[in-house]
């Protein structure tokens, strides 16, 4: 069994996502891991999709917008603080934030995030602009 941990949420970003966002990686145990993603006032993240896991994302603050298309089911969700969305494996995703204010979320991954090549470029609704 793991001691527990804690960890304040990094004042950078440790890494950045491959869809061009910021991430601060926070904790792991052996069913997920949890980081925090920002995407700065306009900015546009790639369109990826996921190999091997799922995601849940908690909205904290600013605004945008989240595209998401799994199968034949496709919608596009406005991003406000509060709000809680799934990205089930192999769901096509993009975000971007309002133009005039940044957008953060906390997301737990199951399993674990394994690293980069989890991450596949795909087509989506809006020119990236990050990354």
């Amino acid at each position: 069994m793991n001691a527990p941990q804690t960890l304040p949420l990094p004042t950078e970003p440790t890494v950045l996502a491959p869809d061009g966002s910021e991430v601060r990686v926070l904790l792991a145990a052996s069913g997920g891991s949890m980081a925090h993603f920002t995407l700065p006032a306009g900015a546009v993240a790639k369109a990826v999709t996921h190999r091997t896991v799922d995601e849940l994302w908690f909205v904290v603050s600013g605004a945008g917008e989240m595209w998401r298309r799994h199968g034949e089911q496709q919608d596009i969700v406005r991003l406000v603080p509060g709000l809680c969305l799934s990205i089930p494996q192999g769901t096509h995703f993009q975000f971007r934030a309002a133009a005039d204010q940044s957008v953060s979320a906390v997301a737990v991954t199951m399993p674990p995030w394994p690293g980069e090549s989890e991450a596949i470029f795909v087509d989506g609704v809006w020119t990236p602009t990050v990354g």
